[in-house]
C-alpha cells in the first residue's frame, strides 16, 4: 500500500514539474528571441515608437500602434462585459431562486464554450453590418464590433467569478441591512458588492487579462492595419493579431521580422502576467477577510 502511495505522490509531483518546466521553457524562448531582436532594434524605439512596419522595406519597430489597438478593443470589451457581468451576478446571487440559478448559470456559461473563431465570424458577418446600418462611417474591419462581441464572450467569466465572491459574503451582513429597513437592491449595491469588492475586482482583472490575450476575434474582424488611434470605427491591429499574421505567413524563421513576434509576445506576456498577479493578490486578500 505504501508503495502505491509513493508512486502516486511521485506521479503528481512529476505532473507539477511538467507545468513548471513548460512555463520556464516558454519564458526562456521568449527571452532568447527577444534578446536577439533587441540587438538589432533599440528598446526605446520599440517601446515608444509610433510606427510599426517591420515587414516593409522601410522597417519601423514602434509597438505603440499594436498596444493602442489592443487597449482599444479591450476597453470596448470591458465596457460591455463588466456591467453586464456584474448585474447578472447580482441577480443570480441576490434575486434568483435556487432552481432559476441552476437553470440560468449553465445557459450563461454556454457562451464560454463557443469557439472564439465562431465569435470572430459573428462579429464580422453579423455585428458589423448591424452597426453599419446605424453608423455608415464604420469600416468593414474595425475595433468596435470585435470589442462588443469579445465583451459578450467574457460575460460568463465576470458573472461566474463575481457571483462566487458575492455568495461568499456572510448572510449576517445581509440580515443586518434588512433589519435596518434596506431594500434588497440597497443591500446588494451598498452592502454585498462593497463587502465582496476584492473578489469582484479580481474577477474584473482576470476578464481584462482574457480580453488582452484574445486572438481569433480580433484577427478575423478587426483588420490588420497597425495604427495609433482611438477611433473604434477604423481597422486596427492588436498584438495577438500581429503574432498570428506573422506566424501563418511567409516570414523566414530567424530573421529580424520573424523575431518581432517574440518581442511582442514578451510584452504581452508581461502585461497579462502582471494582471494575473494583481488578481491573485486580490483573491488571497478576499479569502483572508472572509475565511
Amino acid at each position: 500500500m505504501r508503495r502505491w502511495e509513493f508512486l502516486i505522490e511521485r506521479t503528481l509531483f512529476a505532473c507539477a514539474l511538467i507545468s513548471v518546466f513548460t512555463t520556464a521553457g516558454i519564458i526562456a524562448v521568449l527571452l532568447f528571441e527577444s534578446f536577439e531582436f533587441f540587438r538589432v532594434a533599440p528598446l526605446g524605439e520599440f517601446l515608444f515608437g509610433t510606427e510599426w512596419t517591420p515587414l516593409f522595406a522601410d522597417a519601423h519597430f514602434g509597438v505603440l500602434p499594436l498596444v493602442a489597438g489592443t487597449l482599444l478593443v479591450s476597453a470596448i470589451a470591458m465596457a460591455v462585459a463588466l456591467p453586464m457581468g456584474l448585474l447578472s451576478a447580482i441577480y443570480l446571487s441576490e434575486y434568483a431562486s435556487p432552481w432559476v440559478r441552476r437553470l440560468l448559470k449553465p445557459v450563461l456559461e454556454v457562451l464560454a464554450g463557443v469557439p472564439t473563431v465562431v465569435y470572430g465570424y459573428f462579429a464580422l458577418l453579423f455585428v458589423t453590418p448591424l452597426i453599419q446600418a446605424a453608423v455608415p462611417s464604420l469600416s468593414g474591419f474595425n475595433a468596435l464590433s470585435p470589442g462588443i462581441v469579445m465583451g459578450i464572450m467574457i460575460v460568463p467569466l465576470v458573472s461566474s467569478l463575481t457571483e462566487d465572491a458575492m455568495r461568499s459574503v456572510p448572510n449576517g451582513l445581509r440580515e443586518a441591512s434588512f433589519a435596518l429597513g434596506a431594500t434588497r437592491m440597497q443591500t446588494s449595491l451598498t452592502v454585498v458588492v462593497p463587502a465582496a469588492f476584492s473578489g469582484v475586482t479580481a474577477a474584473f482583472i482576470l476578464a481584462i487579462s482574457r480580453a488582452v490575450g484574445e486572438t481569433m476575434i480580433v484577427a478575423i474582424a478587426a483588420g490588420q492595419q497597425p495604427r495609433l488611434t482611438l477611433d473604434p470605427r477604423v481597422p486596427i491591429e492588436t498584438m495577438t493579431a500581429y503574432i498570428v499574421q506573422v506566424s501563418l505567413g511567409d516570414t523566414p524563421a530567424g530573421t529580424i521580422e520573424y523575431r518581432t513576434i517574440f518581442a511582442v509576445g514578451m510584452l504581452l506576456f508581461l502585461g497579462t502576467f502582471g494582471l494575473n498577479m494583481v488578481s491573485t493578490w486580490l483573491r488571497n486578500r478576499y479569502r483572508e477577510v472572509y475565511a
